[in-house]
């Protein structure tokens, strides 16, 4: 009996996973730590393609616009040095805004609390005077008088001397890890760069590969899969700053309405963290109620509860509609896309799993449509409200009861012949 070569590509492959999953499970300390060695390892890579994919989507549409030059290699050049510049500057015009007004800020803070916790400290020091019992109960609920403060002492400074050895070899690490940061993020960038750069030639060399390891169905269904992930991710980015901007602008017309002051710089802080779903916001609200708190309380406040009324505005209706009709995906699974993924991954599952969600979401809609095509369901079964479908056990009951009721009527029948007779 021969044994096909694929039914043995299978078994091997089958052992080999049955083989790293006892691995992982028997050692799970030294998988783990093989797994962070590969990680530290491609992460800049990683970082790279993530940064490279979300600067596409606008050097596209500059690319677009530079359509009339005819030397692909300087448009696509221009293109990448205008996209890079074009997020320096926005980097650049929101740092610009909240630096300096969180110095004045932090400067008039600075001016107010001292005051106020000599004024807390001085009520204090009178309620003392006025109230000696209650400085008693204290001292002799702290007993401030059996304390050895030559222990005391003693003991502090003994670890703050520990504690300097920690602070500087923590200070190593630190420097350490900067430095490893800095160089990880240069390689990020080149990297980028050059997909950017390279993007279609990379493409080519991914369908070549593809094609040559899997059999070509396999090959154009995966390459279709890949297809409409990258226009779910690239609508994704781009409904979400779309998002953000109406946030904005609905912060800063709400703002005017009150006659807050910031309205510029809050609005600018609000669009901006509103790129990150459903907590971004939040942070904004915390930044803008801190810098409308130095000039009135009251109007912190305020902002407070217009921020509460505008967030459900935004959460039950715009960010539902924007960000689900630019991925094609239905406002309540947004929802629990965002919920979930927060759940599970923090602020990186809700970017992540809202276009993911989408994708299966399509794929779960072709695969559903497919299925029903072969097997011919009627289409009345498929409408909004479709005719009633008896199972076949109810059948049964149905048919029982009236089998039951015919014998029924028969021996009543029988019964009313022989009394006649």
């Amino acid at each position: 009996m021969r044994i096909d070569k694929s039914v043995i590509k299978k078994l091997f492959v089958l052992i080999a996973c049955c083989i790293l999953f006892a691995w992982l499970v028997l050692d799970t300390a030294r998988a783990t730590a093989l797994f962070s060695a590969v990680w530290n390892l491609i992460s800049p890579f990683v970082v790279g393609a993530g940064i490279a994919f979300v600067f596409n989507v606008p050097m596209r549409a500059i690319e677009r616009q530079l359509a009339d030059l005819h030397r692909p290699g300087f448009r696509r050049a221009l293109s990448i040095v205008l996209t890079i510049l074009c997020m320096v500057l926005i980097i650049m015009f929101v740092i610009e805004m909240l630096i300096p007004q969180i110095q004045v800020t932090v400067a008039s803070l600075s001016q107010t609390i001292p005051p106020f916790v000599e004024d807390v400290a001085g009520k204090l020091m009178v309620m003392m005077q006025d109230h000696p019992e209650m400085s008693a109960w204290i001292q002799d609920a702290l007993k401030l008088e059996s304390l050895d403060w030559n222990g005391i002492f003693k003991e502090t400074l003994g670890f703050l001397s520990n504690q300097v050895s920690t602070v500087m070899g923590g200070a190593v690490s630190v420097i350490g890890n900067v430095t490893g940061a800095i160089i990880n993020t240069v390689v990020s960038i080149a990297f980028a760069i050059y997909c950017l750069a390279r993007k279609e030639i990379l493409a080519r060399q991914g369908r070549r590969l593809l094609y040559s390891l899997i059999s070509e169905h396999h090959a154009d269904e995966t390459i279709r899969v890949l297809r409409l992930t990258n226009a779910t991710f690239s609508n994704f980015i781009s409904g979400q700053c779309l998002e953000a901007c109406i946030l904005g602008c609905l912060f800063a017309v709400a703002m005017a309405i009150f006659k807050m002051p910031y309205i510029s710089l809050v609005s600018v802080i609000i669009a901006v963290t509103a790129l990150i779903p459903v907590v971004g916001a939040f942070v904004g609200c915390i930044l803008g109620a801190f810098f409308i708190l130095v000039n009135s309380p009251i109007q912190a406040l305020t902002f407070v509860v217009m921020f509460l009324v505008i967030q459900q505005l935004e959460n039950n209706l715009i960010y539902p509609r924007v960000v689900g009709t630019s991925i094609g995906l239905p406002g309540m699974w947004v929802l629990v896309a965002v919920t979930i993924g927060g759940d599970l991954m923090g602020v990186g599952g809700m970017l992540l799993m809202i276009p993911v969600t989408s994708v299966i979401y399509a794929l779960l809609r072709e695969f559903t449509d497919k299925r029903l095509s072969e097997r011919n369901i009627p289409q009345e079964k498929l409408q909004n409200q479709p005719p009633e479908i008896q199972s076949r056990f109810r059948r049964n009951r149905e048919r029982k009861e009236r089998l039951r009721l015919q014998k029924m009527k028969q021996k009543f029948l029988q019964m009313q012949n022989q009394k006649n007779k």
